[in-house]
């Protein structure tokens, strides 16, 4: 599964917000990425950085297009959770300072 979850990783960083010019994954908005059957069959947990965001329908749609794209990956299922509420600390240094917040 590590070799598949990294495959998932950099295809993640792939999967921008349209209002921020940084990826879903350096983001903090990815929370779970499982193998639910050992097999392929994956489920990621992601939030948004507002329970309101307009883009939400399509970096759902982006991440689960680009997902079943990786080699390995056989079926996918995109969960949509606000628990825990995302907050910038949850951003990777690379993406605050690509935001100009460090």
């Amino acid at each position: 599964m590590l070799e598949l979850e990294s495959r998932i990783v950099e295809m993640l960083k792939t999967v921008f917000d349209p209002e921020i010019p940084v990826n879903v994954y350096d983001l903090g908005l990815i929370y779970r990425i499982e193998d639910m059957t050992g097999e392929g069959d994956i489920e990621i947990d992601m939030t948004l950085t507002a329970p309101n965001c307009p883009a939400a329908d399509f970096i759902a749609d982006d991440v689960k297009e680009k997902v079943e794209s990786v080699d390995g990956v056989k079926s996918l299922k995109v969960n949509i959770v606000y628990e825990p509420e995302w907050n910038r600390e949850m951003m990777s240094e690379e993406a605050q300072l690509e935001l100009g917040m460090l």
